[in-house]
Parts: structure tokens; C-alpha cells; sequence
């Protein structure tokens, strides 16, 4: 684990970050995120490709599946501070949509076939 801190006075190059951040992305991990402090938004794509915003505010928490495209974008308050959790050592590497190729994609759209 370790702890991000998201405002202008605590996050080099902010604005650049805040913009990568807003891109719509998947990993090919689980992104785990337990809100410490602060809040802001989480969108993901439900199966028929509408946004879904989520409001995460301190004390929530949140597991995005390996392969869901999202984005994660702060509220009016421009701060958070987050908990990420992770096995193993950490990659962060976004991959911006489309990226339908990736397995760990594929297997997301294969189980979203399967719920009704």
C-alpha cells in the first residue's frame, strides 16, 4: 500500500496529473482506492457503455476489476487523500481507451456478458 495526497500543494505537475487521471483508462490490475481524506469521483462504464459516477468521500472504498474502463476526477474541494492498495509491487500503467486487445479486457467484457 501506499498513500496519494491529490491537491495543488501536494501532487508535483497537478495538472497534468488531474488530466491523466480524467482520461478514460483501464489496468490490467484491481485498483483499490480507500479514501483517507478529502473526496471526489470515480466513472466507470456500466454494460451499455453509459457513465456511472461514483462519489467517494473519507472512510469509502472502492475495487475497480482489472480491464473496466474509468476515470477518477476531484470535487470542488480539489483534494483527497487515498489508501492505494495493491498485491505484489505496484504498476500503474494506464492504458488509455481503446485498448481492447488486453486480455485482462477481454475478460472483463466476457464477464459482463455473463451477468443479466
Amino acid at each position: 500500500m501506499d498513500i496519494i495526497t491529490i491537491c495543488r500543494d501536494k501532487l508535483p505537475n497537478f495538472k497534468e496529473k488531474i488530466q491523466i487521471f480524467y482520461t478514460e483508462h483501464l489496468h490490467l490490475d484491481e485498483e483499490i482506492r480507500y479514501i483517507l481524506d478529502g473526496s471526489g469521483y470515480f466513472d466507470i462504464r456500466d454494460k451499455d457503455d453509459r457513465w456511472i459516477r461514483i462519489s467517494m468521500e473519507k472512510g469509502d472504498m472502492i475495487t475497480l476489476p482489472a480491464g473496466i474502463y474509468h476515470r477518477f476526477t476531484l470535487d470542488e474541494k480539489n483534494y483527497v487523500k487515498a489508501m492505494r492498495l495493491f498485491v505484489g509491487e505496484p504498476v500503474w500503467t494506464a492504458y488509455n481507451r481503446p485498448a481492447e486487445h488486453f486480455s485482462a479486457r477481454k475478460q472483463y467484457v466476457k464477464f459482463l456478458e455473463q451477468t443479466v
